[in-house]
């Protein structure tokens, strides 16, 4: 995606109006993908121990209240169709833990591939980044590491451990690295929570961090960009923050709704003194509903919740 502009000269709007209809459909497809990662991933149906389908494929539609990145005081809501799938393969998986390719599978404890993302962020629209380049939607991709701590003894309750470790990359014509982010997290899941029966509760939390590629390409004041409102900004690698989320969801038998809503704080992050950094804590949000298209014939053991 390339940074949107004001035309300087009247000759070249016919051509800079298709190039602003270009961004337009990149950023509806970014954003999509987006809500799609973030719904499916925190939002995904459980179920008991039991013969599924192989593959489940819906559709629907998802509201999002996000900030326009970590540390902003700007926020956007946007009305978005949400992808649902759920894959149940040997090695490849799509459910509530996102998408991910599982490399080693034991009773507690599993190694996988793990996918997250990042919205887009227009400079035209944020504040804090006027005249800066836009920030890109990424795309991260890494190992996880998945421990089962807990379980109660009619297996309702389940705390375990993540720790996923992932590379991020520009989605635009030349992808670019945005460094890696670590994000070691504690979650419980809670099957019918205060006798709400088929629904489930999961709680997240977890501090992160980040190399100093990811602080830079998010927080960094270049010298170029610098004003007397915004000085130049060096960003460092090490703490970024600490992230909570409570997610509440229900599956029917030919659709699912659902809801999460996240905190992050960011005192003591080694960024928290870039000028682009406009609020320490905020809250960010999302319901969605889908339906069920089409499922495999093909049924598959499960033997846990997903």
């Amino acid at each position: 995606m390339v940074s949107v502009a004001a035309l300087s000269r009247v000759t070249a709007a016919t051509r800079g109006g298709a190039r602003a209809l270009l961004r337009r459909a990149r950023w509806a497809a970014a954003r999509s993908s987006f809500a799609g990662v973030v719904l499916v991933t925190i939002l995904s149906p459980n179920s008991e121990a039991a013969e599924k389908p192989l593959w489940e494929l819906g559709a629907g539609v998802g509201v999002l209240h996000f900030p326009a990145y970590r540390g902003s005081d700007e926020s956007r809501q946007w009305i978005l169709p949400v992808p649902y799938l759920i894959y149940r393969g040997d090695f490849l998986k799509a459910d509530r833990k996102g998408i991910r390719g599982t490399f080693f599978d034991s009773e507690r404890a599993e190694l996988s591939l793990s996918l997250a993302a990042s919205p887009p962020a227009s400079s035209d629209h944020v504040d804090a980044r006027e005249g800066m380049p836009d920030l890109e939607p990424t795309v991260e991709l890494g190992p996880s590491l998945d421990v089962e701590l807990w379980k109660s003894a009619d297996a309702r309750r389940r705390l375990g451990l993540r720790v996923p470790l992932r590379a991020a990359v520009t989605l635009e014509s030349h992808p670019r690295s945005t460094g890696w982010q670590f994000t070691p997290q504690l979650n419980l899941d809670w099957s019918d929570p205060a006798s709400l029966r088929g629904w489930t509760l999961g709680l997240v939390a977890g501090p992160i961090f980040g190399d100093q590629r990811q602080h830079r390409y998010f927080y960094e004041v270049d010298t170029r960009f610098a004003t007397p409102t915004r000085p130049e900004f060096d960003a460092h690698g090490g703490y970024a923050g600490t992230q909570f989320l409570a997610a509440l969801w229900k599956r029917y038998p030919r659709w699912w709704i659902g809801g999460f809503v996240r905190y992050d704080n960011l005192a003591g992050a080694t960024f928290i003194d870039s000028p682009l950094v406009k609020t320490r804590h905020y809250v960010a949000a999302g319901v969605a509903a889908t339906w069920l298209i089409g499922e495999s014939s093909h049924l598959v053991e499960v033997e846990d919740v997903e």
